[in-house]
C-alpha cells in the first residue's frame, strides 16, 4: 500500500477522470461490489521495461454528511471512528493542528487506497498530488514511499506536507476544513427574512470594499436557533486568554501564570491546549499564541469594553484598552472582572458580525488557495476574530479548543 486518501468530497468518477488524464494511453478497467469500486490501470512497458499495474479501491458513506452519525454502522463509518480515536491518542507538538485534523476526520465521506503490484512506484507522485488536491484529501502514508515525510506512519495534507506522525511531529501551522454546504446547511427554503437580510447586507459591504464574495455561501444560523455565551462565560474566557497572552509576549513567566490562574481559581477554566502551552512555552508556540490578542480584542468588544471591533485591515492594539478595563495585570483579582460582567452584545449583533467574518474568511481562504494576495484585510486577523465569534455563538456546540472556522 502506497497511500490511503480520506476526503469529505466523494466521486469515484473523479478518480477515473484523473487516471485517464495522467495516463491517457494506459489500459483502464473498473469493477464494483456491494461496498466498493475498484480501478486497475495497466501501463504497458517498452522493449526493456515491464508493465506497471496500479490499483485503487474506493468506498464512500451511504449518506454523505459533515459529521459522525450514530446510525451509520457501515465498515467505512467504523473505520473512520477508529481513525479518529487513533489520532486522538497520538502526541503532538501542535495541538491546534491536531484538533483541526480531528475535525477534518469528522467530515470524511470517502476513503480510497492506492497500491502498485508491478513496476517502479517513484513515478506515482504526480498522480498522488493530483488526487490529493482534487479531493482536498488527508493522506495516511507509510514510511519508505515516494511521498513519505516520516520514518513512521503519518498523515499528510493535500500538499503532501506532514500533519502528524506517531512521534507527534508536525510541519504545518494550519489545516483547511472544507465542508460542502449541501451536507452542512439546513433546508435553505426555510430561511428567514432576517437571515437573508444579514447575508445581503454583508455581501453588499464586501463588494463595496472590493472583496470577493461567494454568493453561494449559505445564511448562518437565525436568532431563534442561537444561544450565545453568557457575559460571565465570556469574561472568564478573556481572563484566561489574557494571562496566556502575557506569557506569549514574555510579560509573565509560565510558572507565574500557572500560579496566578490557580490562585484565582481559573486553572479549571484553562483549556488542555492552553495548559500544554503554559507547561511548555516554546518559541514557536509563543508566536502562535500572540495571535490570540485578536480573540481577546473580539471578546472584550462583545462585553462592551472595546467600542468598535474595527475592520480587520490591521492588527489590534491591546494597549488601546484602558488598564481599568483590562481583566488582569499586577495584583488584580480577575474574579472582580468576571463578577461585574452582566451585559454583552445581543444575539443579533453577534450574528451580524459573525456572518461578515464568515464571508471574509472564505475570501481569505480563496485567496490562499488561488495564490493571490489578500491586500484589503489581514487574513490572520480575520481567522482569529472568526474563531472567537464562532465560540460566542456556540458554533457546532464546540468548546474553545475544538472551534473551527469552516468556510
Amino acid at each position: 500500500m502506497i497511500a490511503t486518501f480520506y476526503s469529505h468530497y466523494v466521486g469515484f468518477d473523479k478518480i477515473i477522470d484523473t487516471l485517464r488524464e495522467v495516463y491517457p494511453k494506459a489500459l483502464l478497467t473498473t469493477r464494483k461490489d456491494n461496498e466498493s469500486h475498484y480501478a486497475e490501470l495497466i501501463i504497458q512497458g517498452g522493449l526493456f521495461s515491464t508493465d506497471k499495474k496500479i490499483n485503487i479501491s474506493y468506498r464512500q458513506k451511504e449518506k454523505p454528511s459533515y459529521q459522525f452519525s450514530e446510525e451509520d454502522n457501515s465498515p467505512l463509518a467504523v473505520n473512520i471512528n477508529g481513525l479518529y480515536n487513533y489520532v486522538s491518542s497520538l502526541p503532538t507538538t501542535k495541538p491546534e493542528v491536531k484538533n483541526l485534523l480531528l475535525r477534518k476526520i469528522e467530515t470524511i465521506n470517502c476513503e480510497f487506497s492506492m497500491w502498485q503490484e508491478e513496476g517502479d512506484t517513484k513515478k506515482l507522485k504526480p498522480l498522488i498530488e493530483r488526487l490529493a488536491l482534487a479531493f482536498d484529501a488527508i493522506i495516511f502514508a507509510q514510511p519508505d514511499t515516494p511521498i513519505s515525510r516520516s520514518d513512521s506512519q503519518h498523515f499528510l495534507d493535500k500538499y503532501l506536507n506532514l500533519i502528524l506522525d506517531t512521534d507527534g511531529r508536525c510541519e504545518v501551522d494550519k489545516l483547511d476544513v472544507q465542508i460542502e454546504s449541501k451536507y452542512y446547511d439546513a433546508d435553505q427554503s426555510n430561511i428567514s427574512a432576517e437571515q437573508l437580510e444579514r447575508k445581503a447586507t454583508n455581501e453588499a459591504f464586501l463588494i463595496n470594499k472590493k472583496i470577493k464574495i461567494n454568493s453561494h455561501l449559505p445564511c448562518i444560523e437565525s436568532e431563534a436557533e442561537t444561544t450565545i455565551r453568557t457575559p460571565r462565560e465570556i469574561a472568564t474566557r478573556v481572563c484566561v486568554l489574557a494571562v496566556t497572552n502575557f506569557v506569549a509576549f514574555e510579560v509573565l513567566s509560565a510558572e507565574n501564570a500557572i500560579n496566578y490562574l490557580k490562585e484565582y481559581q481559573l486553572w479549571d477554566d484553562t483549556t488542555p491546549n492552553e495548559k500544554d502551552f503554559l507547561l511548555n512555552p516554546t518559541a514557536e508556540r509563543r508566536t502562535i499564541e500572540t495571535w490570540k490578542s485578536e480573540c481577546i480584542w473580539t471578546l472584550l468588544w462583545a462585553l462592551g469594553k472595546v467600542d468598535e471591533l474595527g475592520f480587520p485591515e490591521e492588527l489590534c492594539n491591546l494597549n488601546d484598552i484602558p488598564l481599568s478595563e483590562y481583566p488582569v495585570g499586577g495584583d488584580k483579582d480577575p474574579n472582580l472582572f468576571i463578577k461585574a460582567a452582566n451585559n454583552s452584545k445581543t444575539v443579533k449583533e453577534l450574528l451580524d458580525v459573525n456572518d461578515l467574518y464568515y464571508r471574509l474568511d472564505w475570501a481569505c481562504v480563496d485567496a490562499r488557495l488561488n495564490r493571490y494576495a489578500m491586500e484589503t484585510v489581514q487574513p490572520g486577523v480575520v481567522y482569529e476574530r472568526h474563531y472567537a465569534l464562532n465560540w460566542l455563538i456556540r458554533y457546532a456546540d464546540a468548546e474553545w479548543d475544538e472551534i473551527t472556522c469552516d468556510t
